[in-house]
């Protein structure tokens, strides 16, 4: 099971990704959301901002979000890690249920681009 710093850490490195973006890629990194990633299985969600190509995550509260975000995600923490890190696919994992991702259609629409 993934530890909370490896969680961090993962996000850290999807920023930095999303940071190098180009193309229409780079497009969907321009949005300015409010973001939370809850890892079920740590019971903890990183509560942050998208904005400028990159993620940053502002606090690490326990539970689930409090407040709902514009852009929202689901996940164990080792799906977190393995999607990162290139070893899990996103749409295999968000068909099967193992990861959530939930937004308004318009940044869904966007976000398929990061996808």
């Amino acid at each position: 099971m993934a530890t909370i710093e490896e969680c961090r850490a993962a996000l850290e490195k999807l920023s930095d990704n999303m940071a190098g973006a180009e193309g229409h890629v780079s497009e969907a990194t321009a949005l300015d959301r409010s973001v939370s990633c809850h890892v079920k299985d740590l019971d903890v969600t990183f509560v942050g901002r998208m904005r400028d190509g990159r993620i940053e995550v502002h606090d690490t509260l326990q539970g689930p979000p409090p407040q709902k975000a514009q852009i929202r995600l689901a996940m164990a923490g080792d799906d977190l890690v393995a999607l990162v890190g290139g070893e899990l696919n996103f749409a295999k994992a968000w068909g099967s249920g193992r990861v959530k991702l939930e937004a308004g259609f318009r940044d869904l629409l966007q976000l398929r681009k990061l996808l």
